[in-house]
């Protein structure tokens, strides 16, 4: 897609140029590791025992161990390393990765890492078809984004297909307890199980609000959780939670146009990522609250 400046009302489409030096992607990423990607960076060029570099550690917003590996040519076989990684770092984790956060974040932090869901990020300025292939078949947390980095410092970090699609396993990660190699399935709720949950007038309105979500843009995606139905382009940016008579939707933490000041703020001791809340009581709301979230939605672009 390309992209263009606009200077007094002319527009101007932006040349792609190459980043200075090779390590220059990956210092921009961890430097603003947060604001990209909502994940807090924990060490680059980590040495694992095995010899190899992790290029980038970092834990997400919901306590997930991620794993960041760059392709920085088309030769790079930068995924199936990056599962490598992936597999030292789960059977490590006592020894490495939680005396890693418990340093930088807290212990409170590493006590609550979540490792059924650990994530695999590459990130390149293009793909060939034999990652996205193996982007299909494989059943690990990976990611794909794709970056571009224009004249006038303009930056762009797009998910090229993420695994939402996939069914979600358990892997097991070694302990003091005997190794057990099982695979276990997680149960999942499905997003007629949640519709379930309330009435029929609650699953209508979903419906009118779903299809309004996806009116924003077409790579708007869909996630179905076990708490929560998500909508997400790079990052989330609402979540929509079905009870018996109403629609709770959580929002992201900016500065809102809110003129009936129906939103209301988590408290900041839960650190929640999108922490402002809003309900949608009937149909008359929808168009009200769909304001709200566009402007979530703009936060994320």
């Amino acid at each position: 897609m390309p992209v263009f400046h606009n200077i007094d009302g002319r527009l101007k489409k932006l040349s792609l140029i190459s980043l200075d030096k090779e390590k220059a992607l990956q210092k921009l990423i961890e430097d603003n590791l947060l604001e990209v990607l909502d994940m807090h960076f924990l060490s680059s060029e980590y040495q694992t025992t095995h010899g190899g570099r992790i290029d980038t550690l970092a834990i997400d917003a919901n306590g997930a161990p991620v794993i960041i590996e760059y392709k920085r040519n088309k030769n790079d076989n930068v995924i199936t390393q990056s599962l490598f990684y992936l597999n030292w770092l789960k059977s490590q984790k006592v020894e490495f990765f939680e005396m890693l956060v418990t340093k930088k974040l807290g212990h409170e932090k590493a006590s609550k890492i979540d490792w059924k869901n650990p994530r695999v990020i590459c990130i390149a300025e293009s793909y060939n078809p034999y990652d996205i292939f193996a982007l299909n078949e494989i059943s690990a947390k990976l990611e794909l984004y794709r970056y571009h980095y224009y004249e006038n410092n303009t930056f762009t970090l797009e998910n090229v297909k993420g695994d939402e699609e996939k069914p979600k396993f358990t892997e097991p990660v070694v302990d003091d307890a005997p190794a057990d190699y099982s695979v276990k399935k997680i149960n999942e709720v499905s997003l007629e199980e949640h519709l379930n949950k309330g009435q029929p007038f609650v699953k209508e309105l979903f419906l009118i609000l779903k299809g309004k979500i996806f009116e924003l843009d077409e790579n708007i995606q869909e996630k179905v959780n076990n708490n929560y139905i998500a909508f997400k382009v790079s990052k989330i940016f609402a979540e929509v939670h079905i009870q018996k008579a109403k629609l709770l939707i959580y929002l992201r933490p900016i500065n809102y146009n809110d003129p009936e000041t129906r939103l209301f703020k988590v408290p900041d001791s839960y650190n929640w990522v999108l922490d402002r809340r809003v309900y949608i009581n009937s149909e008359g709301d929808v168009d009200y609250v769909m304001s709200l979230i566009e402007q979530s939605y703009k936060d994320v672009l």
